[in-house]
């Protein structure tokens, strides 16, 4: 028996060290407090991009042992227990990209510190008047009866940041069906088999990333219209000035020829 397991152990890290061989990038993955549930969401999204496979910390120490990659070996302090690897054609940074779209809402537990303020907006709910009603009370929540339902007055703010969640906070938002939190895979290292490279200290954020580069862009396009650069980008607005400081020019030429006549 032991032999045999032994034996389906030793295929399994053969067949992932032939995947390594052919792949483009390996991920190792932080699923730390990620729910079984939103994991295999984002593992089943992440199907087309690559291949996730967790697995416990022994076998993945073998797995880059008989790798024989030098670069491999330096992914040895990055291994936790029961940890996660993505193994994918596309490059690793594009890759990176990609997860850090691929997030899962979830409740918000009791005890849990906030990292971020929680808002229960204005509007109808599908509650129904009960203990509810006090519920949403004791949270300083202005509440009404329509249509059978409750229904919220006012937003209220019932979480501030850093804050801990209570047992009171943590129902109502699940009654609401509020899910105020996200989950993702978090990549903590990645190895470049084609350059034989590794990366780590890795945080992609495209939204505030392309937030960053859209700020910029306005303010060296302000900036250009400022020292009259001639663009692409910066042409229509001069062409509009000229054409706009040209009818006040023919507009206080005729006033001049007026007032003399």
């Amino acid at each position: 028996m032991e032999k045999n397991i032994h034996q389906v152990k030793q295929k399994f890290v053969e067949g992932i060290v032939k995947e390594i061989s052919e792949s483009n990038s390996l991920m190792i993955l932080s699923i730390k407090n990620l729910p079984s549930n939103q994991f295999q969401q984002i593992k089943k999204s992440l199907r087309k991009y690559g291949k996730v496979i967790v697995m416990k910390k022994n076998i993945m120490q073998r797995i880059i042992k008989e790798s024989k990659k030098e670069g491999l070996l330096k992914l040895k302090d990055y291994i936790k227990e029961n940890p996660a690897i993505i193994l994918s054609k596309q490059e690793g940074f594009d890759l990176a990209g990609i997860m850090s779209k691929e997030k899962t809402k979830i409740f918000a537990k009791a005890g849990q510190i906030s990292y971020k303020d929680i808002e229960i907006k204005a509007g109808p709910t599908n509650l129904l008047p009960g203990p509810a009603i006090s519920e949403l009370g004791n949270l300083g929540i202005q509440i009404s009866i329509e249509n059978g339902k409750i229904s919220i007055k006012s937003s209220k703010i019932i979480v501030k940041e850093m804050q801990k969640i209570t047992p009171q906070i943590a129902s109502i938002l699940q009654k609401l069906n509020i899910q105020p939190f996200t989950v993702e895979l978090k990549p903590l290292v990645i190895y470049d088999l084609l350059k034989n490279e590794v990366y780590d200290n890795i945080d992609i954020n495209s939204e505030e990333y392309l937030g960053k580069l859209k700020g910029e862009h306005f303010k060296s396009l302000g900036f250009a219209r400022k020292i009259i650069y001639y663009c692409k980008e910066t042409i229509l607005y001069f062409l509009n000035k000229a054409n706009l400081d040209a009818k006040i020019f023919d507009k206080t030429k005729l006033n001049e020829s007026e007032e003399k006549d």
